[in-house]
């Protein structure tokens, strides 16, 4: 399926504001705006952090197959898709993230 299919399968996100990931020091290490552009990586790790309970290596194996087409392009152009990086940097590493969700 492609990526557009996926975010209509997966909960709406009109009651975030963004989402800060904090890494296993418990350190902000990244913040993700419900904003155009971000609304689809919102939606796929507000999805994969309910289901998993955090962004862990499963969590982001899932999450590159619903970012469907836009993961080979991520792969073929390292920094072109940070939330994709960051799902590839998870399963390298497996430091994973918590997922705080910040009301709109």
């Amino acid at each position: 399926m492609a990526f557009a299919d996926n975010l209509r399968a997966l909960p709406p996100i009109a009651h975030i504001a963004e989402l800060q990931l904090i890494d296993t020091d418990g350190q902000l290490a990244a913040t993700i705006p419900n904003a155009p552009g971000k609304a689809g990586s919102v939606t796929v790790y507000n999805a994969l952090a309910a289901k998993h309970g955090s962004i862990n290596a499963a969590a982001a194996q899932e999450g590159l197959e619903l970012f469907a087409e836009h993961t080979e392009d991520a792969r073929a152009h390292p920094g072109s898709h940070p939330n994709i990086d960051r799902l590839l940097q998870v399963i390298a590493t497996g430091k994973g993230y918590e997922v705080k969700v910040i009301a709109a």
